[in-house]
């Protein structure tokens, strides 16, 4: 595949997406086994995604991508930790990817449980607060606002797309890098389970 800048890969993902929407996704079928030796050894991802773990958020499937488009690291509440941060970098320094997507989602349950905690004081476990603790950040200036809960939960879920953007900007000098001299880009994506649209948010 032809090397692509992040506007290119950026609209490569927005058409994939509008092919879901539209009911016309075009490379489904190729999810076969591999066949050829080279399929098996070679990658070329155009794009990196960081997204939730939800379920019902296949990021292949609403991209309507195959094999070895798109380097996906995913993880409950598409929150920037070390290890995908490590990750982020690898497909950057190994793979010269040029776009990385922070994808969050309607409805997110790991935003609903930071929600929860915050609110309600719930009892969470160590790991699961591992999760939440790098959500509230996103969540805590909004509780004040008294939303309703579909307004605090729509836009808990868009800033803590912001914020994990910001803190892939900010906290990896091989990310930092890469972005000043033109080679990257980190942008956040909002998918609705819904309408199954990404809405990208830069």
């Amino acid at each position: 595949m032809k090397h692509l800048n992040s506007a290119q890969a950026k609209k490569r993902l927005v058409d994939g997406n509008q092919r879901f929407v539209n009911s016309t996704a075009a490379l489904h079928h190729e999810f076969h086994p591999h066949r050829h030796t080279k399929d098996t050894q070679d990658q070329a991802p155009f794009a990196i995604v960081l997204g939730c773990s939800d379920s019902r958020v296949p990021i292949e499937t609403i991209f309507d991508q195959s094999f070895g488009d798109l380097f996906i690291i995913r993880i409950a509440g598409n929150i920037v930790a070390p290890s995908q941060t490590g990750s982020i970098e690898f497909a950057i320094s190994k793979f010269k990817t040029s776009l990385v997507v922070v994808l969050g989602h309607s409805n997110c349950g790991a935003i609903s449980a930071a929600i929860d905690e915050c609110i309600n004081k719930t009892n969470l476990s160590g790991s699961l607060h591992s999760v939440t603790d790098r959500i509230k950040p996103s969540i805590l200036p909004l509780i004040s606002l008294n939303l309703p809960n579909h307004e605090l939960m729509d836009k808990a879920v868009e800033v803590n797309i912001i914020n994990s953007v910001k803190q892939l900007q900010s906290q990896s000098t091989i990310i930092k890098d890469a972005i000043y001299n033109n080679k990257l880009a980190v942008i956040g994506a909002n998918y609705s389970l819904k309408s199954g649209a990404v809405q990208f948010l830069a």
